[in-house]
């Protein structure tokens, strides 16, 4: 399977020009015999959307999704947005588009909410973490911050993934002392790669909103821990890795890390600690 990481920029609140981004990323993807592209979170919206959020919100089956999805055919296409859900919800999402249409969407599920990150009082939380079946083998998809929640790449594996798509905005933290997000992304994108033996696909973007600049080092790695493409930094790029699911199997008879995870196990003591009062 050929992957292709689309480490692009954005405008922020024209969805028509963003689309019109991804369909020529898309028509060079083709070209070179991509089977699977993967933009950044919120690629077809921008980041600090903050009071246009309202404008830019679209429907998961809305004319931008749903003609990117035909447009693609036969390549599978990972692509993020804002997504409009009801009741005036409003959820920072990725859509996987396969065959033509919508096979599965993910919500972000921790909005980060600290310093110069205030996704929390845009968005509202996903409720579901599901691992899902498609053409090429089973996969789950997570939004950036829901990858520094270590359970969840876990739960992602248990449910059967073999490969973890991580679609991110991440930028220049404005302490460096305390977090150097390049460094942090490759240890926590190797850590899951060799502890949940799983290809992992890490695809950030570039560009500047306002205070934010995001950094780009978009990475796969192998189910051994291994980078096997990384991206620049600063700059857009579109970096293409051919990746055998078949690997993952292998290495997990290999070194079986994944097989006893005790399930019940995990679920009698989350099950207490949320009862002697933790965070529900």
């Amino acid at each position: 399977m050929r992957v292709a990481l689309a480490q692009i920029d954005c405008l922020l609140g024209d969805v028509d020009e963003n689309l019109r981004r991804a369909q020529d990323v898309l028509a060079r993807a083709k070209n070179e015999g991509v089977d699977l592209l993967v933009f950044p979170e919120l690629s077809l919206a921008g980041y600090a959307l903050e009071e246009l959020g309202d404008e830019v919100a679209i429907q998961a089956q809305s004319r931008p999704i749903i003609s990117l999805a035909e447009e693609a055919g036969e390549t599978t296409v990972v692509v993020g947005f804002c997504e409009e859900g009801r009741g005036f919800h409003t959820y920072n999402s990725v859509a996987y588009l396969e065959g033509g249409s919508l096979l599965h969407l993910h919500r972000k599920l921790y909005l980060p909410n600290y310093r110069i990150y205030e996704e929390r009082k845009l968005y509202n939380p996903g409720q579901s973490m599901r691992a899902f079946d498609t053409r090429y083998g089973r996969m789950a998809m997570l939004i950036c911050n829901d990858a520094w929640q270590p359970f969840l790449p876990f739960i992602a594996v248990q449910d059967g993934a073999q490969l973890l798509i991580i679609p991110a905005n991440s930028g220049f933290y404005p302490h460096p002392q305390l977090l150097d997000t390049k460094e942090y992304w490759r240890d926590i994108t190797r850590f899951y790669a060799r502890m949940l033996q799983s290809y992992v696909i890490f695809v950030n973007r570039v560009g500047q909103e306002g205070d934010l600049t995001f950094t780009g080092h978009s990475h796969a790695v192998d189910p051994w821990g291994r980078v096997v493409a990384e991206g620049p930094g600063g700059e857009e790029a579109l970096i293409t890795v051919d990746i055998d699911l078949g690997d993952v199997r292998r290495r997990r008879r290999e070194v079986p890390l994944v097989k006893e995870a005790r399930l019940a196990l995990l679920s009698k003591e989350l099950n207490r600690l949320a009862e002697e009062g933790g965070d529900l």
